[in-house]
């Protein structure tokens, strides 16, 4: 074996030491200056012992060594032998050769640790923040609205975790969201299916942790992914809980057996299905679900009332100045709008939809209800009805069997467009009798060939065939059609449209459509309401539910005299007596006008109200 040279040992010593970066090399160079320094001290103190005696021997040759490797232009002033000044002008041109590489050494460490930083690998210290993990369109509506949620706190923090780059983040919030106020967020860059990019935003001292899907063709895997991430990280208690979405009902199973008892994992295919059929069926309920959901407005809190126990449900809901019970927290489990005679408990925390927290409290004293404007409400029969379906996606045999499942038996609904009769797959249907008709539905011919104004309700979907955006564009087409033909037949029927993009919602207005359905912004903001109560879940999933009580808008005429002043009390003993808890009117006058459109919730109960035949009272019933 040959023998290793010292000489060999040294280098590789050598360039281990160097390799370990930038204080590696100052070290190095603070040698080399010491090192010239001192030779040059002791050679002076040899070759020039007059001119050293004359500097402060041996020390004040030292300083001024020193002084000279530090600065050239010290030298300008230097007398005496010619030694010593060419010891001297040694010690300044190696100071500038010294100098000149430290110089370069923390430029480029600087640049290299600022570089790092941008990148957005350090770990962030805090306590009882927000964790979102991954990267979508998602994150600028969740962002907004923690920062709605958060107004009333002095300091809060939302940490992003995503394979993006940190600088490209941070632009694109301050582009889309701009000034987040008292809320800071913090970009880091990493991967959240690795449990160590995890740790970098903290997540055992997190608050919750909301998992965004990204816009990659299979989301749902990278969903699973990342709750099976978090499962594996061991967790101290509480442990924060987690918030997710999946993009197909058949991922929910193992989406929530990967993220545990922890994480409630939505729905969004079966939310979008519910909210499309029941806005089809009820115009206007997309936007009172997206008041509901949306922190600018009026939201669900939980409450325990000491003050109440021992009344019944009924008699609770007008004993709030402000803030209306919808129902009751018992045992673990939402009961929304239970029974009027319900005995509220000791245990129970009442759900009260309020602006805000802080603003909840009793009154003292009811406000008046006017008995003679109460109208009483005669049983209507309910008759078959006739839709028509425009556009086609991976939901709408979803949406048909559903929509089966509400209406009378000898409905009619007609397939239109650009796809193969899909009525094969289907499956049997009770109630609906269905049709197909091929052709493109943006085209004003095709749409004036089905006799539109024979329909009762009109939905048109998104068409996946085409890019989102190509999609919302052919979508606002067919509804300028529909519109423009409805205002020639006198306003024979409703429309419903699902749009992809909130940002088209705008544009979409002048259509004047009855509801839209923006499905994307309405999970979004489920999943922020979620990440700050968990216990929201078991209300929203009741007012999705057909079995449970559901968000109806019911024609005002059943519940006030159409013209007559009276107040929301009123509104609210007249749902009362019926089993139904109200919530809000919507105005017809103002049915297309943003950023309400025409929803009114949680109203002053003493103020006067007259409502017309054509407005809606907005009440959370059984049917």
């Amino acid at each position: 074996m040959r023998a290793i040279r010292w000489r060999d040992r040294f280098r590789y010593w050598f360039d281990n030491t160097m390799s370990k970066g930038t204080p590696a090399l100052i070290g190095w160079l603070g040698l080399a200056s010491a090192v010239l320094i001192v030779t040059v001290a002791s050679l002076a103190l040899l070759l020039a012992p007059g001119d050293t005696d004359e500097n402060g021997h041996w020390a004040g040759v030292l300083w001024r060594s020193l002084l000279r490797t530090l600065d050239a232009g010290t030298m300008g002033d230097d007398q005496g032998s010619a030694p010593f000044l060419a010891l001297m002008l040694t010690a300044t041109v190696g100071g500038l050769l010294i100098v000149s590489a430290l110089i370069g050494v923390l430029t480029t460490g600087l640049e290299a640790k600022l570089e790092e930083l941008r990148k957005g690998r350090s770990r962030i210290v805090e306590r009882d923040h927000t964790v979102i993990l991954g990267w979508s369109d998602q994150v600028f509506t969740v962002i907004a609205e923690l920062m709605e949620a958060n107004q009333s706190r002095r300091r809060s923090c939302v940490a992003i975790l995503a394979d993006c780059d940190k600088v490209e983040m941070e632009d694109a919030l301050r582009a889309r969201v701009g000034d987040t106020g008292r809320t800071r967020v913090v970009c880091r860059h990493g991967n959240p299916l690795k449990v160590a990019d995890l740790e970098l935003v903290s997540p055992a001292t997190a608050r919750s942790i909301v998992v965004l899907a990204p816009p990659v063709d299979d989301p749902d895997t990278h969903v699973i992914k990342v709750l099976l991430s978090l499962g594996t990280r061991g967790w101290s208690e509480p442990r924060p809980h987690v918030v997710a979405a999946v993009q197909d009902s058949a991922n929910l199973p193992a989406a929530r057996l990967a993220g545990g008892p922890a994480a409630h994992v939505i729905d969004a295919d079966d939310i979008a299905i519910r909210l499309i059929v029941q806005s089809h069926r009820q115009s206007g309920l997309s936007q009172v679900c997206t008041d509901l959901l949306d922190f600018k407005g009026h939201e669900f809190y939980m409450r325990a009332e000491p003050g109440l126990v021992g009344t019944t449900y009924g008699d609770a809901l007008l004993a709030y100045e402000l803030g209306i019970p919808v129902g009751l927290r018992r045992d673990g489990a939402a009961l929304l709008n239970p029974p009027m005679d319900t005995v509220i408990s000791a245990d129970d925390e009442m759900i009260v939809l309020a602006e805000d927290d802080l603003l909840i409290r009793l009154g003292s004293d009811r406000p008046a209800v006017v008995e003679e404007a109460i109208e009483v409400v005669h049983p209507r029969i309910p008759e078959p009805g006739r839709t028509l379906l425009l556009g086609w996606n991976h939901r709408a045999p979803k949406i048909i069997r559903l929509l089966d499942e509400f209406v009378e038996a000898g409905s009619e609904l007609t397939i239109a467009g650009l796809c193969e009769d899909p009525r094969d797959g289907l499956g049997t249907l009770r109630n609906l009798t269905v049709g197909f008709v091929y052709g493109d539905d943006t085209a004003r011919g095709f749409l004036e060939s089905l006799d539109v104004g024979s329909y009762q309700h009109v939905v048109v979907l998104s068409d996946e065939a085409f890019d989102p955006h190509l999609a919302d564009a052919r979508t606002l087409v067919t509804l300028l059609h529909l519109r423009d033909m409805e205002d020639r037949l006198g306003d024979p029927y409703s429309i419903v449209s699902e749009i992809n993009d909130d940002a088209n919602r705008e544009v979409a207005q002048v259509t004047k459509a009855d509801d839209f359905v923006v499905s994307a912004k309405l999970i979004s903001l489920m999943l922020t309401q979620l990440s700050e109560n968990r216990y929201l879940y078991d209300v929203f999933f009741d007012l999705l539910d057909p079995a449970g009580s559901e968000i109806y808008l019911k024609p005002a005429a059943d519940y006030l005299t159409p013209g007559v002043t009276a107040n929301f009390a009123t509104v609210i003993e007249a749902g009362r007596r019926r089993g139904e808890t109200p919530i809000g009117y919507r105005l017809m006058e103002r049915f297309h006008q943003p950023p309400g459109y025409g929803v009114v919730l949680n109203p002053d109960k003493a103020a006067p109200l007259t409502l017309s035949a054509d407005d809606r009272v907005i009440v959370i019933a059984e049917d």
